[in-house]
């Protein structure tokens, strides 16, 4: 089993600086990596070449398409049997590959996906931001759960295709907006066998502060509707929770304003909400600080997602806009 891994990068020299560094330490060496920067002006070529006494390592440069086309660049140039792709906001554990190789060996699988964590060296808002992508309370844990709604459709920062994947299926036909789970759902219809390895987890970054979460989890909330326009099947119930969620909130704040009788029963429901989130958020982090952070990063996930999903709905479902 010899692994391309290919990450693409755009203008986070320090981010792919951090990653290369975690994969010096891999127990298993059959690797080679391809960095594919994106028309980055701030560009890490001194970074990536500092590797090359350390690393199998490839560095490229072309003009800015976005992450998925990016990608297809390193397809086409990896000489590896089987593909990974991290994002560059990740750090890899030392057993990685060697627990990706022993699974494959095992289960046969054409395609993979694995979870992320928090590392003990982020900082208690990524640690929060982190909670909230994974809680069963915001996501229902489907990033990476055995226990996922419907059909496992690997993410971008943690996924793995196989050759015969890419010489049948192809690449990225989307390179923003969903185009990881656009192009899981391909290799599904193509009849080859997708599955989550529990184990192969990555320690993601996302996002250093709230604002930029935002922005980050308003962008996811318009893929789902991106998603949707290709394939209207795979929308499920679970993907209206965030919009419900926000427009439960602003009916709250009215009917405090308006009604004080109903608002009263909303306060109950998001207080009990939030009372969840930070005692489990308290057990798996181990820190109130983080717990308190979590309400807040949970709140945000929440609703910059339905904002997002909100927005397209009308914008290219109800009023059928491109």
């Amino acid at each position: 089993m010899f692994f391309s891994i290919i990450i693409p990068l755009y203008n986070r020299p320090q981010e792919i600086n951090e990653l290369l560094y975690t994969l010096t330490k891999q127990t298993y060496l059959q690797f080679e990596v391809l960095v594919i920067e994106d028309g980055s002006a701030d560009n890490a070529k001194s970074i990536v070449e500092s590797y090359a006494n350390k690393l199998d390592i490839k560095y490229f440069y072309k003009e800015n398409e976005g992450q998925g086309f990016t990608r297809n660049y390193g397809f086409e140039r990896a000489k590896g049997n089987y593909f990974v792709i991290f994002d560059s906001d990740c750090l890899i554990p030392a057993d990685y590959l060697e627990i990706v190789k022993n699974y494959l060996y095992e289960h046969d699988l054409d395609a993979y996906g694995g979870p992320d964590a928090a590392h003990e060296s982020f900082t208690p808002v990524q640690k929060a931001i982190s909670y909230a992508m994974t809680s069963p309370f915001t996501t229902g844990g489907i990033r990476g759960n055995k226990k996922h709604v419907g059909q496992f459709h690997p993410r971008s920062f943690n996924m793995g295709v196989s050759r015969a994947v890419w010489e049948k299926v192809g690449g990225f036909i989307l390179t923003r907006l969903g185009e990881d789970i656009e192009y899981s759902i391909r290799i599904h219809e193509s009849g080859f066998k997708i599955g989550l390895i529990p184990e192969a987890k990555v320690y993601h970054k996302r996002r250093t502060s709230f604002s930029q979460f935002y922005k980050q989890l308003h962008f996811f909330g318009r893929a789902r509707i991106n998603i949707y326009k290709h394939f209207p099947k795979e929308l499920k119930l679970v993907h209206f929770f965030p919009a419900v969620f926000t427009i439960g909130f602003i009916g709250t704040v009215l009917c405090n304003i308006f009604y004080q009788p109903l608002g009263i029963v909303g306060n109950f429901i998001l207080l009990l909400f939030f009372l969840l989130i930070f005692f489990h958020s308290w057990a798996v982090n181990k820190s109130i600080k983080v717990a308190f952070l979590s309400i807040i990063s949970s709140f945000i996930q929440l609703t910059a997602y339905g904002l997002g999903f909100i927005q397209d709905l009308f914008k290219r479902v109800v009023f059928k806009q491109q």
